[in-house]
C-alpha cells in the first residue's frame, strides 16, 4: 500500500484527491492537507463582492466532501518538504511535525507577494480571498461617487476578475443612477489580452470596455499605494477614491532552495507533472512554473494528468499523461459583451475569441456543475 500526501485544498489538490480515491478505491492511504477546511470557487468571489452570491453559497466543507472517498484530510499549513526524506514538515495545525509519503501531488497554490507593492496591504482591495472580497463588499456599498481604480501589479498573472469587477462596478452604478457621477480606470501593465497570454484578445476587450465608458491606462505598473494616490513604476500617479488590485504572484515556499523551483519560487514540471530531481513528486495548479496566467480550469486539467500517472505507478505501470498546456476562459462582462477565449499555449496556434451572452450563461452553468459533482 502507498501512502500518498496531497499539499493544497484548491481546484488542483481537491481534483486529484478525489481522481486517485476513484481509481485506486481502498488500496492505498490518500491525504490532502489543506490550510482551509473549506474549499472556495474563486471565480466566483466576483459576485461575492457585488452582493450577487453569499460566501455560503460559493464554498463547501472540504473535510466532509473528502471523507465520502475516505480521503483523510488535514488542517494545517506545510512548512517545507524533505524529498531526500520524503517528508513534509507541517509548522502548526492538527498535526505538527513530520509526515512521510511515498508519492507527493504539491498543489499548494500562489503566494500573493503584496510587498513587492508598499500600502497595498493599508489601501488596496483584492478579491483573491473570501475575507477579501466582503471587505470589498463593504466598500462598494458605502461608495457614493468619485474615482475608481481596478488594475494588475507587475507579476499579478491574473487578470479576468479586473476587467469582471469593472464590468460589475459600471452595471451596479448604472442600477443606482449614479454612473455618470463617477469615473473607472483600468490600470495595466501591458496592453489588454497581454495577462490573458493572448494580444489579439485586446479588441474584444477594449470595444467591451468602451461601451461601459471605463478608461484605460496602458504600461501604468503600480508600485506603491497610498492613501487615495496609487503611484506606478515610472513615478506616473493617479487618484482614487476606491482601489481595487490584483499584486504580484510568486510559488509558495515549501520546496524554495532545493533547486526544483525558478527564480520566482514556482516548481518546476515536466509533460507529465512529475518535478525533475525529487522522485515520487509531482505538482500541479498555480504552484507551477509553466508559463502565462493562473487559472482554476488550468489546475483541473494539470491534476488529472498528474493523478493519472501517479495512479500508473501505484499500480506499477509506465506513466503515460501528457499534459498540454492552454487556456480557457471566460470573462463575464454581465451580458452580450462577454468574452470566451480558448488559447494552446505550447505550438503558438491562434486564440478562439468568441462574445456574446451564452458566455455569461456558461459560466454560471460551469460553477453550478462544479458543486454537482463535488458536493
Amino acid at each position: 500500500m502507498s501512502n500518498i500526501l496531497i499539499i493544497g485544498g484548491g481546484f488542483a489538490g481537491v481534483t486529484a484527491a478525489e481522481h486517485l480515491a476513484l481509481a485506486l478505491g481502498h488500496e492505498h492511504q490518500i491525504t490532502l492537507i489543506g490550510r482551509s477546511n473549506r474549499f472556495t470557487f474563486y471565480p466566483a468571489l466576483v459576485r461575492v463582492a457585488f452582493g450577487k452570491s453569499e460566501p455560503g453559497d460559493v464554498s463547501f466543507d472540504l473535510r466532509e466532501t473528502l471523507m465520502d472517498l475516505r480521503i483523510r484530510f488535514v488542517q494545517g499549513e506545510v512548512a517545507r518538504v524533505d524529498p531526500d526524506k520524503k517528508q513534509v514538515v507541517l509548522a502548526h495545525g492538527e498535526v505538527a511535525g513530520e509526515m512521510s509519503y511515498d508519492y507527493l501531488l504539491y498543489a499548494p497554490g500562489r503566494r500573493l507577494a503584496t510587498e513587492n507593492t508598499p500600502g497595498f496591504y493599508d489601501y488596496a482591495h483584492h478579491l483573491l480571498s473570501v475575507e477579501g472580497a466582503l471587505k470589498f463588499a463593504e466598500a462598494v456599498r458605502n461608495f457614493k461617487e468619485g474615482d475608481i481604480v481596478f488594475g494588475n501589479c507587475l507579476d499579478s498573472r491574473l487578470s479576468v476578475p479586473v476587467y469582471e469587477a469593472a464590468f460589475a462596478m459600471s452595471r451596479l452604478l448604472e442600477e443606482r443612477g449614479t454612473r455618470a457621477q463617477s469615473n473607472i480606470k483600468l490600470v495595466l501593465p501591458a496592453v489588454p489580452g497581454d495577462l490573458l497570454g493572448e494580444p489579439h484578445t485586446a479588441g474584444a476587450l477594449i470595444g467591451a470596455l468602451a461601451k461601459h465608458d471605463i478608461d484605460i491606462l496602458l504600461d501604468f505598473a503600480p508600485a506603491r499605494v497610498h492613501p487615495g494616490e496609487l503611484v506606478a513604476k515610472d513615478g506616473s500617479r493617479l487618484p482614487y477614491d476606491l482601489l481595487l488590485l490584483v499584486p504580484a504572484f510568486r510559488g509558495p515556499s515549501p520546496l524554495t532552495g532545493l533547486g526544483l523551483t525558478d527564480e520566482e519560487g514556482y516548481v518546476q514540471v515536466d509533460e507529465k507533472m512529475r518535478v525533475p530531481g525529487a522522485n515520487g513528486i509531482y505538482a500541479a495548479g498555480d504552484a507551477t512554473a509553466l508559463p502565462g496566467s493562473k487559472m482554476g480550469h488550468m489546475a483541473i486539467r494539470q491534476a488529472l494528468v498528474a493523478a493519472a500517472n501517479l495512479v500508473a505507478e501505484c499500480k506499477g505501470q509506465i506513466p503515460d499523461a501528457i499534459y498540454q498546456h492552454e487556456m480557457r476562459l471566460v470573462v463575464d462582462e454581465g451580458g452580450d459583451e462577454s468574452i470566451y477565449v480558448h488559447q494552446p499555449l505550447t505550438n503558438g496556434a491562434p486564440a478562439s475569441v468568441r462574445q456574446g451572452l451564452f458566455w455569461h450563461w456558461a459560466k454560471r452553468v460551469q460553477e453550478k456543475a462544479w458543486f454537482m459533482q463535488h458536493t
